[in-house]
C-alpha cells in the first residue's frame, strides 16, 4: 500500500475509533492509531483467514478501525491499571 494510502486509510480508521470508543484525539494520534489499528487488525484478520486486496477500501477501513478500536480498548485497560 502506498505511503498516501496509509495515511488516508489511518485518519479515516483512527477517526472513526476515536468517534466508536468516546475519546477525543487530534489529527495526528488519529492517524497513529488508524496506523497501528491497521496491523493490529491485518493481524486478527489473518489469524481468522480473512484474506483481502491491500490499498484504499472498504476493507481495508473497516479492518484498520476494528484494530483501532481494539488498540484503543487495550490501551484503556493498562492506563485504567495504572491509575489504580
Amino acid at each position: 500500500m502506498s505511503i498516501i494510502a496509509w495515511i488516508v486509510v489511518g485518519i479515516i480508521a483512527g477517526f472513526i475509533a476515536e468517534k466508536v470508543t468516546g475519546r477525543n484525539h487530534g489529527l495526528l494520534t488519529n492517524l497513529v492509531v488508524g496506523i497501528i489499528g491497521a496491523i493490529v487488525g491485518g493481524f486478527i484478520a489473518s489469524l481468522l483467514g480473512f484474506e483481502f486486496r491491500e490499498g484504499f477500501n472498504l476493507a481495508s477501513i473497516v479492518v484498520a478501525t476494528i484494530g483501532a478500536i481494539v488498540f484503543l480498548w487495550i490501551l484503556g485497560m493498562v492506563q485504567g491499571r495504572r491509575a489504580r
